[in-house]
């Protein structure tokens, strides 16, 4: 077997995120199971290069996980002819201008979105990755989950007969920071960083409707903070200026709606922190991140509705578990792996950073729909 080394700039890599679901879940996981097997008798074997503005956190990190290399010097390393693959999960205002740089250097690009934080920004970067000629990838995680790959074995083989509607729910209680420490940065909360959650969720929900049900043709979304003062890292209080709840109503090609809930600031009283309903003419499904449960036209109960009397049966028991008939590997390193085999074995890959801008699209569109209090047609995007 031979070995074949890809050093990747991973660049943000002392955020929660890139930390723990790029780093140590898929780089490093792909190191300890001894490289990636192309198939062809040949292994490749990813090679960080940790980088981010905070010296102390880098070398404390390189050493903990027996890494190498790490740098402050976005431009050393990019000006590095040895660096095949440039990464990036900084926060989304620092991500475009660092893209370009890494495009201009002649690097492959795998990054987190949104892409940037203009509709504008994110098809300049696709087009300029084009014209370039290096490939081009955009995390979209949630395609890999284990409930969701289930519900995709589902319309993959008919069960649902013609699709009617889509309602998902996304959200938990993110502390205000005053009394207990939040669970997400605080620039999340500051519109003039790029924060928002119509920002980072709406790219989301973008990718996962038309990958699973259909292009979004329209949408109408009503936008709005619920909290308006938290508390920072340093306890200091301040006012957030982004969105942290958004509702939206999306019409897919093919004739389903989609309604999906977006909250900061709402307890769950859900089995998992995202679910979709999925409703058919021939059954309906709840998928959430790991579960995905059942109904079929012919196992349909025939409720009736009596305000004057208790329930005397359990809904949710009428449901059937869909089976895992399979191992389900983290979908972060799911996805790095295709990218890696894309780099090196040009092999088919989709997600790229035009179907990144289609999310900043549909995000820029929802804040216009809740500004303006309207419906906006989500136009076809091209290069």
């Amino acid at each position: 077997m031979t070995r074949r080394t890809v050093r990747i700039a991973m660049n943000g890599v002392t955020g929660r995120m890139g930390y723990r679901q790029h780093l140590v879940r898929s780089i490093l996981s792909l190191r300890e199971q001894g490289g990636l097997d192309l198939g062809d008798g040949t292994t490749l074997w990813p090679e960080p290069i940790l980088l981010g503005r905070r010296e102390h956190a880098l070398r404390a990190m390189a050493e903990r996980h027996g890494i190498e290399h790490w740098s402050t010097d976005l431009d050393a390393v990019l000006a590095d002819p040895s660096v095949d693959i440039y990464f990036d999960s900084q926060v989304t205002a620092a991500r475009e201008t660092a893209l370009k740089a890494a495009i201009a250097a002649g690097k492959h690009i795998y990054c987190e979105k949104p892409t940037a934080t203009s509709l504008d920004g994110a098809l300049e970067l696709a087009r300029l990755a084009t014209s370039a000629g290096v490939k081009h990838g955009v995390v979209q995680d949630k395609l890999f989950l284990p409930g969701l790959l289930k519900l995709k074995r589902l319309i993959d083989g008919g069960f649902f007969g013609r699709i009617l509607s889509i309602r998902g729910e996304f959200g938990y209680w993110v502390f205000e920071g005053d009394w207990q420490s939040a669970q997400r940065p605080s620039w999340n909360y500051r519109s003039e960083d790029g924060g928002g959650i119509v920002a980072d969720m709406f790219p989301h929900w973008e990718y996962l409707l038309h990958e699973l049900f259909g292009r979004v043709r329209t949408v109408q979304a009503l936008a709005t903070t619920h909290i308006p003062q938290r508390w920072d890292e340093k306890d200091k209080p301040y006012d957030a200026t982004a969105d942290d709840a958004a509702y939206g109503v999306f019409e897919l090609e093919g004739g389903a709606v989609a309604q999906i809930n977006s909250s900061w600031a709402v307890r769950v009283n859900r089995d998992e922190l995202v679910e979709f309903q999925v409703d058919g003419t021939l059954g309906s499904a709840v998928a959430g991140l790991r579960n995905c449960r059942v109904q079929h036209r012919s196992a349909t109960p025939k409720p009736v509705w009596n305000p004057d009397l208790p329930a005397t049966e359990s809904f949710r028991d009428q449901w059937q578990e869909v089976p895992d008939n399979g191992d389900f590997d983290n979908g972060f390193k799911v996805q790095w792996e295709l990218f890696l085999r894309h780099v090196a074995l040009d092999e088919p890959w989709q997600w790229d950073l035009l179907a990144g801008a289609r999310g900043v699209q549909l995000a820029e569109l929802g804040l216009a729909s809740s500004t303006q209090g309207r419906r906006f047609e989500v136009p076809e995007l091209a290069l």
